[in-house]
């Protein structure tokens, strides 16, 4: 028996596991919170174009000799001024305009890093290396973790008035468009302190999946951020955590189980439809 519990307990022996359940849980948390305005906003696309537009920020700031972080977010930053300009001053619609925007920062990233010599690997950039880590990564994205969920705390009322009806918010004397890019400010930070761990591409799956479950479960806004801060965490720990006994990268494991997690709510929306269903004609 006690090498039964050796075995569940080995995966906290290393360091390096040590690290990446820190770090998993610390990018899961502000993701999650994220993932309920971009559910609700129907900003899914757009935590996917930021995500995408960080690459040649990445490059640009190896090649200038600048912190990674730094490219990331300023990249992210014009992604997201870039989508609102073209949308403000154009007939194209904002899914279009971000399309574009994503597509065409992210080819340029693509150009840019096959054009130099670099150790930076891209599949850890597209995927993470969550299991590469360093302290002062963790480190790192725990201060960006507390400035974002700090941020979405302090405003949230406000942000989820303009995410619903921002006309009404502006009528209010809300500040309706620094809300707006003050939102995509967070995101694009939260997203530069995913990169390391997650990576580009699977960073999109944690911004949507935890608030689309939640949004499935229940209709208060408290109730659906607390679900999907849970259903983060959760799966982020097992992710990390099963990985080690399977033998596979820990943010597809991640992802996986937040995919599993998703198809349990639909199901269980669904029976909870029909139930409401039956027992009205019943009553009928």
């Amino acid at each position: 028996m006690s090498d039964f519990f050796q075995t569940l307990a080995a995966p906290f022996d290393f360091v390096f596991m040590q690290q990446a359940f820190v770090i998993a849980v610390l990018v899961a948390v502000p993701m999650a919170m994220l993932s309920c305005f971009l559910v609700l906003k129907g900003w899914s696309l757009m935590g996917d174009a930021i995500s995408h537009a960080v690459l040649p920020g990445v490059v640009l700031a190896y090649l200038a000799g600048l912190p990674l972080a730094f490219g990331a977010f300023v990249a992210g930053m014009f992604c997201a001024l870039a989508t609102g300009f073209l949308k403000e001053n154009s007939r194209i619609k904002e899914d279009t305009v971000m399309g574009i925007v994503f597509s065409g920062m992210f080819g340029l990233g693509i150009v840019l890093y096959t054009k130099i010599e670099t150790d930076i690997h891209l599949d850890h950039i597209l995927f993470g290396n969550m299991l590469g880590v360093t302290w002062a990564d963790v480190l790192q994205s725990g201060i960006i973790a507390m400035v974002a969920v700090g941020a979405i705390g302090i405003f949230r009322r406000d942000l989820l008035l303009n995410a619903f009806d921002p006309q009404h918010a502006r009528a209010i004397g809300l500040p309706a468009r620094l809300l707006h890019y003050g939102l995509l400010a967070v995101l694009s930070l939260t997203i530069v302190g995913a990169l390391k761990a997650v990576g580009i591409i699977l960073a999109v799956a944690m911004l949507i999946a935890p608030g689309a479950i939640a949004f499935l479960i229940t209709r208060r806004f408290s109730q659906m951020m607390a679900i999907s801060v849970l259903v983060a965490v959760v799966a982020s720990f097992l992710g990390v955590y099963l990985s080690f006994f399977i033998d596979s990268a820990p943010a597809p494991t991640i992802v996986l189980l937040m995919s599993l997690a998703f198809v349990a709510a639909f199901l269980h929306a669904r029976a909870k439809t029909a139930r409401a269903e039956r027992e009205l004609a019943s009553a009928g």
